[in-house]
């Protein structure tokens, strides 16, 4: 494997642009963690008055926004407090990670703006009027059902759009919301010079000019062709006239944004030399945070919302799932499946049957046993999108189940079952439906490597249960933040790259000396029993049947 030794004394700093807050992460040249900050944008920044980070809209169904220059200013903010603490002097590359699907509109002339930028003022000051819209879509905004309905229709339907984009269309990705932009305020779209996503927008900071759009987070636009990387004239086309020259080329995440820019080497004392290795989106920087670089590699984060991502290299046209290109190789591809009900309703079934106590709930778990006696429970608080139901909860009882066939089984829906029952359903529930989806998703199974992230991570019994019907050895980390510690590393990693002159594989950063970085892993929990690994398999296979029907009697779009 190639020499990837970083420069000796040198640093690299990771942010993350995320809804509610700016961090950053700082890793010395043997990739442990020297330093972190954080700017929450409520509390740090409050006359911008929002919450949450975001402002709700009650005049328009579903839009949620974030102020541009609010992004602005808690760099400014954070740059100073880093300078404080750091040399920046040191800093030999720097990238970053940002909320993914948010967007920002460049007004006309905004780039002789970026590119004389006075080192004597705030970036605030300066970019007050460089913005055709001054709050931005983002992630959270649900306002743009019918550009989705009309862009998929464009294209030849909602699987068509997938293959094509690696998604179906959703409310909440960057292509409808320019869409809808463009239908709604075609003054504002015609005097927009560029469209940067959250992650290219902050990168345009500290490059003094546009930055690309990076591969991994330009495929959660229904823009992007995922295997060619690079725009589809078809998906532009269903969404917006003259869009491809406002957003740039792509580029891969590994590659070189540009030195960066006089304005931060004056005010701030950066090295001329420094690197701005490409942005990219929350998600893609944590797959890199927790060293997932392999086909097989599986990361589950348990939290408000449930997330599942990893690496395959054939990934599945889906309507449930998202695919982007690999933001740690160049050949790849990431795919993520997203659950609106994670942590809450796992807390609601606690409270409701468990005497809203986390040490009852695992006793339960621990006094049942592995396939609940063939109890299956759907259990969605809020609206769930995987799969596209409403809120409600389903209980099923499998009759005749013994666990090694479906013939002569069938399936009785019940009101309600024991309190020991409705915990292990809710988590065999959650963690077959991850199963079943990562398999259809074309993901290798067993993973290769699985990691369980969030703040269910530190349970036991949950981490058991997903080793049982995962069947392989679950791992946990104990860093948090693996988005802006993930940008970081991704900085070191465009560095080697850049100072070889082609790609080098992602591992090779960290390969050989992992156990002494800051990115450990720990063996929390072993792989089941094999023969219970089986059983689980049937019962998933029994459980997509009935899912199936539910989404046929109650989805909806």
């Amino acid at each position: 494997m190639a020499d990837c030794s970083l420069p000796h004394d040198s640093l690299f700093l990771g942010f993350d642009t995320s809804t509610q807050s700016l961090k950053a992460t700082i890793l010395d040249s043997n990739l442990s963690i020297v330093e972190t900050e954080l700017i929450n944008f409520d509390s740090n920044l409050p006359h911008y008055k929002t919450k949450d980070g975001v402002y709700r809209d009650t005049t328009v169904n579903g839009r949620i926004v974030s102020p541009t220059l609010m992004w602005v200013e808690a760099f400014d903010m954070m740059l100073l407090k880093l300078s404080r603490k750091i040399d920046f002097g040191k800093v030999a590359a720097v990238s970053g990670s940002a909320q993914q699907h948010g967007s920002v509109y460049w007004k006309n002339g905004s780039s002789v703006i970026l590119s004389s930028l006075d080192p004597k003022k705030q970036l605030v000051e300066q970019l007050r009027e460089a913005f055709s819209i001054k709050e931005s879509p983002i992630w959270m905004d649900s306002s743009t059902t019918e550009q989705c309905m009309k862009i998929e229709e464009a294209v030849g339907g909602a699987l068509e759009l997938s293959r094509l984009t690696g998604s179906r269309a959703h409310e909440r990705y960057t292509g409808p919301q320019i869409r809808r932009i463009f239908e709604t305020q075609p003054e504002v779209y015609k005097n927009t010079e560029r469209i940067s996503l959250v992650s290219s927008f902050m990168a345009s900071l500290l490059v003094g000019g546009y930055s690309c759009i990076d591969e991994t987070d330009g495929a959660g636009m229904n823009l992007l062709d995922i295997k060619q990387k690079s725009w589809s004239k078809k998906a532009l086309d269903a969404t917006a006239p003259d869009l491809e020259e406002k957003l740039g080329k792509p580029a891969p995440a590994y590659a070189v944004a540009g030195l960066i820019a006089p304005y931060f080497v004056e005010r701030f004392h950066f090295s001329s030399n420094c690197l701005v290795i490409q942005w990219s989106g929350d998600n893609p920087n944590s797959l890199a945070g927790l060293t997932l670089n392999s086909p097989g590699d599986l990361a589950i984060s348990l939290g408000t919302s449930d997330t599942v991502f990893g690496i395959t290299d054939k990934p599945q046209p889906s309507l449930e799932g998202h695919a982007f290109p690999s933001p740690v190789d160049t050949k790849g591809h990431m795919v993520m499946l997203c659950y609106k009900n994670g942590s809450l309703t796992r807390e609601d079934i606690r409270n409701q049957y468990a005497e809203k106590s986390w040490d009852v709930f695992n006793k339960y778990l621990q006094q049942t046993p592995p396939l609940n006696d063939g109890k299956l429970g759907f259990y969605y608080k809020e609206h769930e999108s995987l799969p596209p139901l409403p809120a409600g909860f389903h209980r099923y009882i499998l009759q005749n189940f013994m666990g090694d066939s479906l013939d002569g089984v069938v399936d009785q829906e019940v009101n309600e079952f024991d309190a020991a029952s409705e915990v292990r359903a809710i988590i065999e529930g959650q963690i077959l439906s991850m199963r079943a989806h990562v398999e259809r998703f074309g993901m290798p199974f067993p993973p290769r490597r699985l990691i369980v992230t969030g703040g269910a991570s530190s349970n036991e019994c949950i981490l058991e249960s997903i080793a049982s019907i995962f069947g392989c050895d679950v791992y946990t980390v104990e860093r948090p933040d693996s988005a802006s510690s993930g940008a970081a590393l991704r900085a070191a990693h465009g560095w080697v790259c850049n100072a070889k002159g082609s790609f080098i594989p992602f591992e090779c950063i960290y390969k050989d000396r992992l156990e002494k970085t800051s990115f450990t892993s720990k063996l929390s929990a072993k792989a089941g029993d094999p023969t219970v690994v089986t059983k689980y398999a049937l019962m998933m296979k029994k459980r997509m049947e009935i899912e199936k029907r539910l989404v046929e009697k109650l989805g909806r779009w």
